[in-house]
Order: C-alpha cells, then sequence, then structure tokens
C-alpha cells in the first residue's frame, strides 16, 4: 500500500483507501481503476473489491515507520474526500500527517465541496499540501473551493488537460502541474492549451511543471515544453521552521 512512485512530482505513494467513482470527464480513463482491476485479476488481496472503495486500516499509520523524510502522495488509488470515506476516517489520515512532520505529505482530489466542508473538522499542519484536479473550465469552482483551504500550500493538477483554461484564477494557488492524458483511448491535448496555463503561471509567478503530453505510449511524446523540461516546485517552509502544536482530533 506504499512504494516509491514513478509519478514525476512526488516520491512515494502511500494508500489508506483504494477504490473510486467517477464524477467528471476527467474520470472517463482513470488509470487507478485500469490498475486496481488488472491488481485483482492478478489476486492481489488489497484489491479483492475491484474499484470499490476500500478502507485499509493497518496502512494508516504506515509512514511513522518510515524515518528519511519522503514528499508523499496521499491515495494515488482514490480519492480522500470520497462521500464512502467516514469522516473518522479522515481525521486518521490527517492525524498520522501531523504526527509525521519529517515528511511532506500531498493530498489531491476533484471532491473539493465536501473539502470545504471539512475544513473546520481537520487540523492543518504545515507539512500538508492539498490540490484539486481542474481538467478543464467546467470545473473552476474546485479551484475557488481549494483558495479557502488553510493548507500550506495549494496546488492544481491539471491532468488530464481536457481544454483550454484561460483565465485560470490563480490567487491563493501555490503550484500547477499540466499533463495530458495516456493510456487506451487518450483524449489529445493541444499545445496552445498548455501555453495559456504556462503564461498565466509565469505571470501570476506560481511554479509550473510540465507532466506530460501523454498519448497512447506517453514515453515517445515525452515531456518536453519549448525544448525543456519544467520540474518547478513550490516554495516549502525550512526544514529548522518548528511544527505549530496541533491538537489532534479524535475519530
Amino acid at each position: 500500500m506504499a512504494a516509491n512512485s514513478s509519478i514525476e512530482w512526488t516520491e512515494a505513494t502511500w494508500n489508506p483507501v483504494t477504490g473510486c467513482s467517477k464524477v467528471s470527464a476527467g474520470c472517463q480513463h482513470c488509470y487507478a481503476e485500469r490498475l486496481a482491476l488488472r491488481l485483482q485479476a492478478m489476486g492481489n488481496a488489497r484489491y479483492r473489491n475491484g474499484f470499490r472503495v476500500t478502507l485499509h486500516e493497518d496502512v494508516v499509520e504506515l509512514p511513522k515507520r518510515w524515518r528519511s523524510p519522503r514528499l508523499i502522495f496521499v491515495n494515488s488509488m482514490s480519492d480522500l474526500f470520497h462521500e464512502r470515506v467516514p469522516l473518522a476516517f479522515i481525521r486518521r489520515v490527517f492525524n498520522t500527517m501531523v504526527r509525521c512532520p519529517h515528511h511532506t505529505f500531498q493530498v489531491l482530489t476533484k471532491r473539493s465541496r465536501r473539502l470545504r466542508e471539512l475544513l473546520p473538522q481537520l487540523p492543518w499542519p504545515p507539512n500538508v499540501w492539498v490540490g484539486v484536479s481542474v481538467e478543464n473550465a467546467d470545473v473552476l469552482s474546485r479551484l475557488h473551493d481549494l483558495q479557502a483551504v488553510p493548507a500550506a500550500v495549494r496546488f492544481l493538477s491539471c491532468e488530464p488537460l481536457l481544454g483550454p483554461i484561460d483565465p485560470l484564477p490563480l490567487e491563493r494557488i501555490d503550484w500547477v502541474i499540466v499533463g495530458g492524458e495516456s493510456g487506451p483511448g487518450a483524449r489529445p491535448m493541444p499545445s496552445e492549451w498548455v501555453e495559456a496555463i504556462f503564461r498565466q503561471c509565469r505571470k501570476a509567478g506560481v511554479p509550473f511543471f510540465f507532466k506530460q503530453w501523454g498519448g497512447m505510449r506517453k514515453e515517445l511524446a515525452g515531456r518536453h515544453l519549448h525544448g525543456r523540461t519544467y520540474d518547478e516546485m513550490p516554495p516549502t517552509p525550512p526544514q529548522t521552521r518548528p511544527t505549530p502544536q496541533l491538537e489532534l482530533i479524535a475519530g
């Protein structure tokens, strides 16, 4: 339920929840669903339920065992704010993040409305980054919900980018990731859409990370833009900054 990651903008994944359900156009060719069904067919016990939402109680405190600091993507195989994940379980995940200040946790969701509703009931340590997926202009409400989150870093994942997003409101946004869809049925991503987001990030002074062009064989398309890679990351607090004493919330 945790592993070193091949995802370019993180170092490891931690999946206390697996499984999800589709909520918007970006979910149509979900990589996590394909992988979960493949693992189910291989007899992997963690994916006995396929892509149905499943809580893994024994994984909730796993990051405590990792001594070396890591950049950790939380729930690469699910959505922590899925309606079938109880608040008590979400609180346990957040409490683990509070207790692991040496790690940096990246939480990405498409369910920004629930994220915003639960804000007052969760601790917000400085090592937790929160992002929303914004695949086209139809889901910009997620960005507005994110702007209300008291996270140290707020980020956007415009992947798969399925349409132009111009203007892209970047107030209170600290990082933008852009990428094309990959795998079977991958939908195209014209370069003009990428360029528009790049220009807006430059104007707002927001770090820009270009993940991939995508396509059926994404390794052939590569991840170069303007003849180079963009691996920009958000500024983070110095390691010497003391971690605030946060009250853990009981489930």
